[in-house]
């Protein structure tokens, strides 16, 4: 049967916070029962924007990663309490709004930290997919029924789908779609991302200069040093901008041999995005 699936861009968000305020407007003061209770106008955070900020002056770059609950495929939540949270076929992981009342505990199940505690209402709560929405016939005829942080994101860097598991599953490959942080709660879930090496990976960055002019079309190659990992296509080599720049992404944490023109530059371990500064070409 079919799924609901979001994917974020980690490339398009711009930390304009529209979706955030737009799971507000949909769920504070409103009780959309059996799903959730009203979501209180501070503290939680349904959906949050994380941020990252990379590299040394002037090259440096910031990115922004819309962060909710995966609706996990195998859920540790529901693992460790299955009378009180539940997911359903299609996809969502809800709390029953009856029985999970009082267990402050669930909230020590999430090991993403995507749980709240409402203590007005004495209830866990987090994203429920606008699960509300979804289930809605009477959602105006000729409109896709989809979360409001979706709907309200200004550059599509959230979309929502409603496909079988085997088109998600070619999507994934093609889009090169990864959960984020895997590690904590196994794999699969509802919620991937694209571009995410903008948020976890390293960059090395830098720039030529070439008889005192920024060396613009020069190749830079790039090497892991004492490694047998091999480097993808698309990190090998570069040709330098208009204004001799370079830069290499989604680089793992190592040491690394920068050349140009088949000449060596330098070589550099790294642990976090570095800028090598201006390099002179002989």
């Amino acid at each position: 049967m079919k799924q609901y699936y979001i994917v974020c861009d980690v490339s398009l968000c711009h930390d304009c916070n529209n979706c955030f305020m737009a799971c507000k407007d949909e769920h504070v003061d409103n009780d959309w029962l059996p799903f959730s209770h009203a979501q209180p106008r501070h503290e939680h955070r349904w959906v949050n924007i994380l941020r990252t900020e990379r590299g040394q002056q002037p090259r440096i770059d910031v990115a922004y990663l819309p962060f909710m609950c995966r609706h996990c495929a195998a859920p540790e939540c529901v693992k460790a309490f299955p009378d009180l949270i539940t997911k359903r076929e299609d996809g969502p992981v809800l709390i029953d709004t009856d029985k999970a009342q009082g267990a402050s505990q669930l909230i020590d199940a999430c090991p993403y930290g995507a749980m709240y505690w409402h203590e007005d209402v004495q209830i866990a709560q987090k994203c429920t997919m606008c699960t509300h929405l979804l289930d809605d016939t009477q959602i105006t005829s000729g409109m896709s029924a989809m979360p409001r942080c979706v709907h309200s994101c200004p550059t599509n860097a959230l979309e929502f789908h409603h496909i079988t598991p085997a088109e998600m599953a070619q999507k994934i490959n093609a889009d090169r779609l990864e959960s984020y942080q895997p590690e904590l709660g196994g794999t699969g879930a509802q919620v991937y991302y694209k571009n995410l090496y903008r948020f976890e990976k390293l960059f090395i960055a830098g720039g030529l200069l070439l008889d005192g002019e920024c060396a613009e079309g020069i190749e830079v190659s790039l090497s892991k040093v004492n490694d047998s990992e091999r480097l993808s296509a698309s990190l090998i080599t570069q040709i330098t901008d208009y204004f001799g720049d370079f830069k290499f992404d989604a680089l793992e944490p190592g040491t690394y041999s920068l050349a140009a023109n088949g000449k060596a530059l330098v070589t550099i371990n790294i642990t976090e995005s570095v800028n090598v500064g201006t390099l002179v070409l002989a």
